[in-house]
């Protein structure tokens, strides 16, 4: 049976939408599961590997939220390590501070400190002294043009990053609908979209990220990092439904005709357990060799 039409305040989003820097800790709560099952382990494993005996560790979280990649990459990392924790959001940097675990892989202390402010500033000079740069569903937010600054200064700085959870731009339905490749191109525009004069990067990210690394000669490693989203995850199903269709009507204001009943259907095949959804991303590593040593009596 079909179901009613749904006025635009039902079918926007409840919690935040996909791509949008406005996060609220009852999403990031909702979605840091299917984030920690989606990261790859095995760049968390070279991670380790590479840094190797520099200790303490230093780590720099970029656009934080609430932690969930400190939780998820503080215990498979050697310690001590001190995490320092950036975000714009003060309420944000709170929870994230109170909920990263105290204790590293070998049992020793996990300390943090906050640094509220916008994380595209940060330079070699910012980063001298770090031993890990991090970030989560951060690139799809920036432009070109930042992405290009930050492997800028973490290769001047031989800082390794393991940049987490970009979205790729494959959305799978299973099964799938005639409309599901409409919402998924006009989504995607709205991510490349151009905020404040600032073209932000959307899907383009990890491949731009890692291209940024190669053109400095860093060794990167790229692994898939999809979300599998199946009937165990309805909750986080329908209020990913919810902001990835509102973004895709904010985009391309004709869908709104069709979106109510697309979503209601949708809905419904996720309540029965019937829909399953893969939402891709892209994990990055880059390793870049230690800073060269300063030259002694000045450049010649």
């Amino acid at each position: 049976m079909r179901g009613r039409s749904l006025g635009p305040n039902e079918w926007d989003a409840r919690l935040s939408t996909p791509g949008s820097p406005v996060c609220t800790p009852d999403w990031l709560a909702l979605r840091e599961p299917a984030d920690a099952a989606a990261r790859a382990p095995e760049l968390a494993a070279l991670t380790a590997d590479r840094l190797g005996d520099d200790r303490p560790l230093v780590i720099r979280d970029l656009g934080c939220g609430s932690g969930s990649l400190g939780r998820w990459l503080a215990p498979r990392l050697p310690g001590p390590q001190r995490w320092v924790l950036h975000d714009r959001d003060a309420a944000l940097l709170a929870r994230a501070e109170a909920g990263l675990p105290t204790t590293a892989a070998d049992g020793t202390p996990v300390t943090t400190r906050v640094e509220q402010g916008d994380v595209t500033g940060l330079d070699a000079a910012r980063l001298a002294g770090a031993s890990l740069v991090t970030a989560s569903a951060l690139l799809d937010l920036l432009t070109a043009q930042e992405v290009d600054a930050l492997a800028d200064a973490c290769t001047a700085a031989g800082c390794p990053a393991l940049l987490t959870l970009s979205v790729s731009g494959s959305v799978g339905f299973f099964p799938a609908e005639p409309l599901d490749p409409v919402f998924g191109a006009a989504f995607d525009a709205h991510q490349r979209r151009t905020d404040d004069g600032r073209r932000l990067l959307g899907p383009d990210a990890g491949a731009a990220v890692a291209s940024a690394f190669a053109q400095r000669g860093v060794p990167t490693e790229v692994r898939p990092s999809p979300w599998r989203l199946g009937p165990e995850d309805a909750e986080l199903i329908e209020e990913w439904l919810r902001g990835w269709i509102a973004a895709a009507c904010a985009q391309q204001p004709d869908l709104t005709a069709v979106a109510p009943d697309y979503l209601h259907r949708r809905i419904s095949a996720c309540a029965a357990g019937e829909l399953r959804v893969v939402v891709g991303h892209l994990d990055v590593l880059a390793l870049p060799g230690p800073p060269a040593p300063p030259l002694l009596g000045g450049t010649p």
